[in-house]
C-alpha cells in the first residue's frame, strides 16, 4: 500500500458585512484580479455576472491554482467570497486581505478549511 500524498490546499470562505458598494462590476473584478495577484495566484479566466441596476454581482476567477468567487447582496451589504488555493506558496489570506481593501466590510467572518490532508 502506498502512504498518501500531502496535499496543500487551503479553502478561506468569508462573509464580508457592511460592504458600502457592491452593485459596481468594475469593482468587483478589480478587486478579483488584485486578490489573485497578491496571494501569488495566475487568473486564467475571469468571468462576472451584474444582475441590473442596485443589484449584485456573481463573479468568478478561475485560477491556474484553483478559484476565487464573489457573490454581492448590495441590498443587504453582505459578499460571500470563496477562495480556494493550492500550493503553499500562494496566500488565500493575502487575497482575503486585498479584496477587504476594495470593498470596505464593516466587518468580516472567516473560515479557513485544510483540502486534501485526510
Amino acid at each position: 500500500m502506498t502512504s498518501p500524498s500531502i496535499y496543500d490546499g487551503r479553502h478561506l470562505l468569508a462573509d464580508l458585512h457592511g460592504c458600502p458598494i457592491l452593485d459596481d462590476a468594475g469593482l468587483i473584478e478589480r478587486a478579483l484580479r488584485a486578490a489573485a495577484d497578491s496571494a501569488g495566484a495566475t487568473v486564467i479566466g475571469l468571468h462576472l455576472h451584474h444582475f441590473g441596476e442596485g443589484q449584485g454581482v456573481t463573479g468568478v476567477a478561475l485560477l491556474a491554482e484553483s478559484h476565487m468567487s464573489i457573490h454581492s447582496w448590495p441590498e443587504r451589504d453582505y459578499a460571500a467570497v470563496d477562495i480556494f488555493l493550492c500550493g503553499a506558496r500562494h496566500d488565500p489570506a493575502a487575497a482575503l486581505r486585498t479584496l477587504v481593501q476594495h470593498l470596505a466590510p464593516a466587518r468580516v467572518v472567516e473560515t479557513l478549511i485544510r483540502r486534501g490532508a485526510g
